[in-house]
């Protein structure tokens, strides 16, 4: 697949990146906020499923490679700036969140603070193996 005529219509940032939105394509509800490379949007494309670039690694980061927790994606968009991307994605198993939820979006301000209203569906500790840490994926 030849990237350069939508590569050509992203304006990456200084260091090569464009922010990706993960929203469900059914229920639009987000599901996460990331990044990505020219490659990892290339590598999405042609792979019909979610892959970003983890800033911390310094390296490309397939959804669910640690988790199962896999985007299948359904439809790429970008915005009026040109700026970030949208995926339409199905979430496999429901959980897009390293925390076990649904979303990463599942804190809430109320009052003065942000507190957490939606439920863990699978502690990390049974998504990650013996100590439930997340593995640094670079996603901030």
């Amino acid at each position: 697949m030849t990237d350069a005529a939508w590569s050509s219509q992203v304006k990456w940032s200084a260091d090569g990146l464009v922010v990706a939105v993960a929203q469900d394509f059914q229920t639009r509800k987000v599901l996460m906020l990331a990044w990505m490379s020219p490659e990892s949007l290339r590598l999405s494309i042609e792979e019909g499923r979610a892959v970003y670039w983890s800033r911390s690694r310094q390296r490309l980061w397939r959804k669910g490679e640690e988790s199962g927790h896999v985007q299948r994606l359904h439809e790429v968009r970008l915005d009026c700036d040109g700026d970030s991307v949208l995926l339409l994605v199905e979430q496999l198993g429901g959980i897009a969140c390293h925390t076990g939820r649904e979303t990463c979006f599942y804190s809430r301000l109320i009052d003065d603070r942000f507190v957490a209203v939606d439920p863990v569906l699978k502690s990390a500790q049974d998504i990650y193996g013996k100590d439930g840490e997340k593995p640094d994926l670079g996603v901030k």
